[in-house]
């Protein structure tokens, strides 16, 4: 309310349901909507928009807003003030996470979506969606920084010789067109059933971990596959006939 200049550092990843108290929910939304119409959202104009709000009278009506910017002592932190808003509602949120998982557990029942192992997938899942509520280290980037990054990726190419500058696959026409695996990057291997793609991810993963075994983690990279079609005995499989030179003839059509 005081300097809405700060919006521009935490509007990103801070939103309404992140702060505990409804009526500095209902607040922060107001902000975000008249900043949004290039509107100045300070304690006049948001008195003005609050003025018939029942949920505002119950803490003292338009007046309440005073307080709240004279309150200000500095904006120079305030980024951190709002990564903490958010740190806290994520500890709200896992706090009442493990509450449901705790009743879901005590209370056993026979339908399959209430099974242990149900428990855990949903769980896994909420955990995730709770990680993603909101990105803090992202956000808008300049255009110098993006071009900042592209001519050090340009230099490390260079230093390479044009070779990989990421982790590497273990096949070198591959390596070769994509420079390695890099950072952030996310590569769909697409191909009709039964067409190696499983093994094929196998084998990249077991290259980058050997590599990475081999220079002592200065190249390559320590690997985890997950597979919801195979066991693990079954990938163990894959991987052997694919090392062993069984799908040779496969390699070589591809």
């Amino acid at each position: 309310m005081v300097d809405n200049s700060a919006l521009e550092r935490v509007s990103d990843f801070l939103r309404p349901c992140h702060f505990y108290v409804p009526v500095h929910q209902r607040l922060y939304e107001a902000i975000l909507k008249l900043a949004e119409r290039g509107q100045m959202a300070g304690p006049v104009t948001l008195k003005k928009y609050f003025e018939r709000d029942g949920d505002l009278a119950q803490v003292g009506g338009a007046e309440y807003l005073a307080p709240l910017a004279t309150g200000v002592i500095t904006l120079i932190n305030a980024e951190d003030y709002d990564r903490t808003i958010y740190d806290l509602h994520l500890r709200r949120e896992l706090i009442a996470l493990c509450q449901e998982v705790l009743h879901d557990a005590y209370e056993p029942r026979l339908e399959q979506e209430h099974s242990p192992i149900a428990i855990i997938e949903q769980t896994e899942g909420r955990l995730f969606r709770l990680a993603e509520t909101g990105d803090t280290g992202r956000g808008a980037q300049t255009l110098y920084e993006a071009l900042r990054r592209a001519a050090e990726l340009t230099q490390l190419v260079f230093n390479h010789d044009g070779g990989v500058t990421g982790v590497t696959t273990g096949f070198t026409s591959l390596d070769r067109r994509l420079g390695g695996l890099q950072p952030s990057d996310l590569i769909s291997l697409a191909g009709r059933p039964s067409m190696g793609k499983t093994a094929m991810a196998a084998n990249i993963g077991i290259n980058a971990a050997r590599r990475y075994a081999q220079t002592g983690g200065k190249e390559g990279a320590a690997v985890s596959f997950f597979s919801l079609e195979m066991s693990g005995e079954q990938l163990g499989q894959c991987v052997l006939a694919e090392q062993s030179g069984i799908s040779s003839d496969a390699r070589r059509k591809g």
